[in-house]
């Protein structure tokens, strides 16, 4: 159980990462990168379980990848964590 925990803990560093990266990116208009920070702080509620989380951002996150402004390279960057997640869901 304590195994897993760990591998979710670093799964969310690394997607809290990635999503910092496309908050970092200038050419990403800024209504996407509103939303992406919206999804960081759904997975950093400390308040709400895991699973909750998870679903949270996963769904402000397909919101925000069918924007048509978004650039492509960083819509796949949000697609793969979108399935970062979807693998930390389901090892919860």
């Amino acid at each position: 159980m304590q195994i897993f925990k760990e591998m979710i803990d670093m799964d969310m560093t690394e997607i809290n990462r990635l999503l910092d990266e496309i908050n970092e990116d200038r050419t990403v208009p800024r209504n996407v990168r509103n939303m992406v920070e919206e999804a960081k702080n759904h997975l950093n509620n400390e308040k709400e379980d895991m699973a909750v989380r998870i679903s949270s951002a996963i769904s402000v996150l397909d919101e925000v990848s069918n924007d048509t402004n978004i650039p492509i390279y960083t819509r796949t960057q949000i697609w793969n964590i979108v399935s970062m997640l979807e693998v930390a869901h389901n090892q919860k």
